[in-house]
């Protein structure tokens, strides 16, 4: 890890803070409202996004440039489905494609807190965006590390910034133990990851909460409220044949970003067994090879429309011990509403969805750009 993380960065301290949390439980920041609670009315939600592009990261990332009920103030990347140099200069080039290159983009973790980083290049190949090509960004990620920038950015602007993670949840987990207070001061937590029922790279865990099972542990008992868009919303999301017509009129973003990265997403899959591997793979029982899910879209179109989901209360707990089932979220709808620390999402309006993603991405300058 980055010097910037000062006595976080060392194992001992990362093995101590796991220990910290799941023998005593976190003494963070209370009680907060769901995404859904929100007060609406209010202008462009801001919101800081944590991810690893990632195709669907960067269909993601460019849904937040587009989408006016929502200001994207920063980016910070982790490691997950590539490398972490990989995921930065990914955003970096997809923000500029954008038409913001003003984002502020901050590198994170490199790999998970206590186990050896399993990516997910088989998948989004080896670039991580597929079969796109995108130049070289003009720009740098700032000075800070993903962490610091979090802390700061939602530091200056209490219960202003949503807080959106579409990525093993490291840098999450570290920002908490620098900075407790982080989990009262957001005005949500969501997160694209789990799932209620299957997994995507087993049969129980789905690849965000997998990669990084300690740290989506420390996430889930910070005492604030998780939303989850998992699995149960996300493979119903698909960009299929009349989805992939629709991309082909939106310009340079389509021909050089939408189509070949998706392109790119769906050769992964066959070679990797129909895409039971990483966090955008259709998973068991969703082998649609030419349909991949768009996961990490559906996570930012919950913040800007929030009907367009249904969300249920429910306790979850992360298995960080099984033998078959380390990175499951345990998912019990039936919990005491006092112990309800998670609203899962479980139903989409898909054509609502997709209406509002298209009106997103047509707004960029990319979109208007002959291909």
């Amino acid at each position: 890890m980055s010097d910037n993380c000062g006595h976080i960065a060392s194992p001992l301290g990362l093995l101590l803070l796991y220990i910290q949390v799941t023998a005593g439980g976190w003494r963070g920041g209370g009680s907060l409202p769901s995404v859904n609670e929100v007060a609406a009315g209010t202008g462009p939600r801001r919101i800081l996004l944590d991810c690893d592009p990632g195709i669907d990261d960067a269909l993601a990332i460019a849904f937040a440039c587009g989408h006016p009920g929502l200001d994207l103030r920063a980016v910070t990347t982790v490691a997950g489905n590539v490398s972490l140099p990989r995921t930065t200069v990914n955003a970096l080039s997809v923000l500029e494609l954008a038409g913001r290159p003003d984002v502020p983009v901050a590198a994170g973790s490199p790999g998970p807190l206590l186990q050896p980083l399993v990516d997910a290049r088989s998948v989004h190949g080896e670039s991580g965006l597929g079969k796109a090509r995108l130049p070289p960004p003009g720009r740098s990620p700032v000075a800070a590390h993903a962490i610091d920038l979090m802390i700061e950015t939602v530091g200056a602007a209490p219960g202003e910034i949503t807080l959106i993670a579409t990525g093993p949840l490291t840098n999450i987990a570290l920002a908490l133990r620098r900075h407790p207070a982080l989990a009262s001061q957001v005005a949500g937590f969501v997160i694209m990851g789990g799932s209620a029922g299957h997994g995507n790279v087993t049969p129980a865990a789905e690849f965000n909460i997998a990669t990084d099972p300690e740290a989506a542990e420390i996430v889930f008992a910070a005492g604030w409220q998780v939303t989850m868009t998992g699995l149960d919303v996300t493979l119903q999301a698909r960009a299929d044949e009349a989805v992939r017509a629709r991309m082909a009129g939106l310009g340079r973003l389509g021909s050089d970003l939408l189509l070949p990265g998706l392109g790119g997403y769906r050769a992964a899959e066959t070679a990797a067994g129909a895409g039971e591997t990483g966090d955008s793979g259709p998973g068991p029982g969703g082998r649609a090879g030419h349909s991949p899910a768009v996961h990490d879209v559906c996570a930012l179109a919950l913040v800007a429309e929030p009907g367009l989901f249904g969300c249920r209360p429910a306790r979850v707990e992360v298995e960080t011990r099984g033998r078959w089932t380390t990175g499951m979220t345990v998912t019990d709808f039936h919990a005491p509403a006092e112990r309800c620390n998670a609203q899962v999402a479980m139903s989409i309006d898909v054509p609502g969805f997709w209406d509002i993603v298209f009106a997103a991405w047509s707004r960029l300058p990319a979109a208007q750009q002959a291909a």
